[in-house]
């Protein structure tokens, strides 16, 4: 099954400007945001996500209805296995204040 997963760009990785940091229910990763450059992407847009890349920008509402129907679904397990399996470079988990 595909997965397109809704994440929350977090920052711009500043060595590469085709990736971003993007939060996926709280799991942090880096994401190639290239196919997306001429729609001006940039911290706090949501972005669908399918194997690493993300594939189109969508609103904050969308990005929530697509969690829920994940998560009725059965497949919110299969998407965090996705997310974690990108290898496209561990982050440390968001320190607490």
């Amino acid at each position: 099954m595909c997965l397109a997963i809704p994440g929350k760009i977090i920052e711009a990785v500043t060595d590469r400007t085709d990736f971003a940091v993007v939060d996926v229910c709280g799991v942090r990763r880096r994401v190639n945001i290239g196919l997306l450059e001429n729609e001006g992407v940039r911290p706090g847009d949501w972005v669908l996500i399918h194997v690493g890349f993300a594939m189109s920008k969508i609103g904050e509402a969308q990005a929530n209805d697509q969690i829920r129907m994940l998560t009725l679904l059965g497949e919110s397990e299969a998407a965090m296995q996705e997310i974690e399996g990108y290898g496209f470079g561990e982050l440390e988990p968001p320190r607490e204040s």
